[in-house]
């Protein structure tokens, strides 16, 4: 059995830079409904089960003395547990603004909705979106990937080579844009949807002034809005869990 020793408490120090850091900001583990207490329960745990598979990854990086050069080290793997959870986020706060997109463009604009991920309340749609896609991640395991991936980390952005902002502005705007992209494509219905139902309408109102058009418009934009719903959301859902299943897998 391994004895308890200083340079192993520092090394599980580091690595809990890098993992707390991470699972504070990724979505589902930083919802304000799960109490900070659980949270920092987590990221303990989660370290104290990885830092033998990390050790002699991260102990030869470990300064002999306390000095400036470890405070540099916790802040440097800490902005990368940071930048990894952020990255994550993105794909959530895609979603969350092309659910609150397609509501708007369905009549459902009212921000009723309990949040999920975040303190301010969303609208029904975005709410449910966001609560079913957190729902979908634990579900399908992908919080295990994670932890997978926050191992393979520590091969692609090596303790050693610290934090390289350049590097990591790189990799956060690239994957804002892929999940964006994703995002776009699997709300697209609805704005197709909207783009359509508006035209309609509009030359409606412009063959029949007298006939009042809005009172006419929104309870059929809203039940067409639903109905399409009911027959795209299996697909956005699918399509959006594999596509953080992914991003999970390949980085």
């Amino acid at each position: 059995m391994m004895a308890l020793g200083v340079d192993i408490v520092l090394v599980a120090l580091v690595v809990f830079c890098r993992i707390g850091a991470c699972l504070m900001i990724m979505p589902g583990f930083s919802s304000p409904r799960v109490p900070v207490r659980v949270r920092l329960f987590i990221a303990f745990g989660v370290t104290l089960a990885l830092t033998p598979v990390l050790m002699d990854t991260v102990r030869p990086t470990v300064p002999p003395e306390q000095d400036l050069r470890f405070i540099a080290l916790l802040i440097s793997e800490t902005l990368i547990g940071g930048m990894i959870g952020v990255m994550g986020r993105c794909f959530f706060g895609a979603l969350e603004t092309m659910g609150t997109a397609a509501g708007m463009t369905i009549g459902i604009t009212l921000n009723v909705g309990a949040p999920v991920n975040e303190d301010e309340p969303l609208s029904p749609l975005a709410t449910l979106l966001m609560l079913t896609a957190t729902m979908m991640m634990f579900a399908a395991d992908l919080h295990l990937e994670l932890i997978r991936a926050l191992v393979s980390s520590y091969t692609t952005m090596p303790v050693a080579d610290g934090f390289r902002p350049r590097f990591g502005l790189l990799q956060v705007t690239s994957v804002l844009a892929r999940a964006f992209l994703i995002a776009l494509q699997l709300c697209s219905p609805f704005i197709i949807f909207g783009i359509i139902v508006n035209l309609a309408f509009g030359l409606l109102n412009k063959l029949t002034p007298q006939v009042p058009v809005y009172f006419l418009a929104l309870p059929f934009t809203l039940a067409g809005g639903l109905i399409l719903f009911l027959f795209t959301v299996k697909f956005i859902l699918t399509g959006f869990i594999q596509a953080f299943g992914a991003w999970l897998t390949t980085g």
